[in-house]
């Protein structure tokens, strides 16, 4: 199955595009899918590096801001100034400490817009009006009582999961997985060695 979203991907670098995608994924053990409808999502359908957001100073395919590359090493001007493909290789390092809390698409999606939040209630609020903040993200405000809470937010990304495809969840059974395969090797290596 095609990875979603991918022919809105520029064919100028597409391939490319993917195929790191599917790398940086399997580095933070995540479906590649929810992070193509996370971007697809944040660069409104463009999977372009300059995209801005035209409510605040947000950036590129995850929009990135100020505050949430502080740390990184990286400035907006530079990260602007990437093509996609290299731009992806800062999505995976502003990724990369929400590795084990991203457990389905909505996890990956809080990373970027609000991580603070990762696995909290429906009900949490994230933002409320009046604040910078909230005029930003408006219409996450579904009821518009001028709060963005978690079920919001869940509500919206949603909308944006192709037919056949899922928000999906990692359970613990495919965490657990890689562990125990590394045990049977490790075994049969000494097993083997003693033979």
């Amino acid at each position: 199955m095609a990875l979603a979203y991918e022919t809105s991907v520029p064919a100028a670098y597409r391939t490319a595009f993917l195929n790191k995608v599917i790398t940086i994924c399997n580095r933070l053990g995540i479906d590649p899918n929810w992070l193509m409808i996370v971007m697809r999502f944040e660069s409104a359908n463009t999977f372009s590096p300059s995209v801005k957001n035209p409510n605040s100073e947000a950036y590129g395919l995850i929009q990135f801001t100020a505050v949430g590359i502080s740390g990184l090493g990286v400035t907006l001007d530079q990260l602007r100034a990437m093509d996609a493909v290299s731009q992806l290789d800062w999505v995976e390092k502003y990724l990369n400490p929400y590795r084990g809390k991203m457990t389905d698409l909505y996890g990956v999606y809080l990373a970027v817009f609000a991580p603070a939040y990762i696995g909290r209630p429906d009900a949490q609020k994230v933002y409320v009006s009046p604040s910078k903040q909230y005029t930003a993200n408006k219409p996450l405000d579904t009821n518009n009582d001028g709060v963005i809470t978690v079920g919001e937010i869940k509500q919206v990304i949603s909308r944006y999961i192709p037919a056949g495809y899922s928000a999906g969840s990692i359970t613990t059974d495919q965490k657990v997985l890689p562990i125990a395969a590394i045990a049977v090797i490790i075994v049969l290596f000494f097993t083997l060695k003693r033979a």
